[in-house]
């Protein structure tokens, strides 16, 4: 694979999406500007079976007002080293974006995932598909209405870390696109829900701590088809990979991801 042709077709992939929104876009476009951090740990635990949990914290106008707490967990098995299924749970805490409101919404959300991961060269690619199934609180008055928000979410993210120093100290180089279509009887006018372009860094600390940091714009349609937040977003991102004494499989490639 031609490494230059890869990054641009994510970018163009990402764009394309991007631009069919903009299109569709005839009145209100929400610019934010954000900061997104996380933890993720990725424990493979036997050959086949371990687990994946991750925490999130989004904030808006920098880091002055919240956006949203997530925590998610996960039951995951190896089919070989390169291709993993995931089954699991998360929720959410979405920060009320009403002056004066305090009351955070909830989501319950159930996923299942599988994602393949592969090196050509110094290039290491990873695709993951991932269905979601959300029940999202609605609020009304600053309280919940006891009635849920149905959805199902289809996301594939596809990611390119490239080693471009032989020396470990050298961070690579990360280029990723990740589209989510979803679908209910509530969803009339947003097929097409978001799209996520990342370009950054990814830093190696230790054989089991990395990080990536970078910039994300992520693009949002909302439900009424012509609203939409276009948000420009600082990522910093954590991955904790614990290593246990006797697994003869190797090295996995983290799992856990974005809210």
């Amino acid at each position: 694979m031609n490494i230059q042709l890869f990054f641009t077709s994510v970018l163009c992939l990402g764009f394309t999406y991007t631009s069919r929104g903009q299109t569709a876009a005839t009145k209100q476009v929400n610019h934010q500007f954000q900061s997104w951090f996380s933890i993720n740990t990725t424990a493979q635990v036997t050959n086949k079976w371990g687990f994946i949990a991750d925490a999130h914290i989004r904030r808006n106008n920098g880091i002055k007002d919240g956006s949203f707490y997530f925590l998610r967990g996960g039951l995951a098995y190896w089919l070989n080293p390169q291709l993993t299924a995931v089954v699991g749970y998360g929720h959410m805490w979405v920060t009320p974006s009403t002056p004066g409101w305090r009351y955070h919404a909830q989501e319950n959300r159930l996923y299942q995932q599988i994602q393949y991961s592969q090196t050509l060269g110094k290039l290491k690619l990873l695709q993951r598909l991932r269905n979601e199934q959300r029940w999202q609180q609605i609020v009304n008055n600053d309280a919940p209405t006891g009635a849920n928000r149905f959805t199902n979410r289809i996301r594939y993210l596809l990611s390119g870390t490239l080693t471009i120093h032989s020396n470990k100290r050298v961070p690579q180089l990360v280029v990723a696109n990740e589209i989510c279509l979803h679908m209910g009887k509530d969803v009339v006018y947003n097929t097409f829900e978001q799209n996520r372009i990342f370009i950054g860094i990814r830093h190696t600390v230790s054989p089991t701590v990395s990080f990536d940091a970078g910039y994300m714009y992520l693009y949002q349609q909302k439900l009424n088809g012509f609203q939409y937040d276009a948000n420009h977003t600082l990522r910093w991102f954590f991955y904790y990979t614990p290593k246990f004494k006797g697994r003869t499989s190797p090295s996995t490639e983290t799992i856990a991801g974005e809210e």
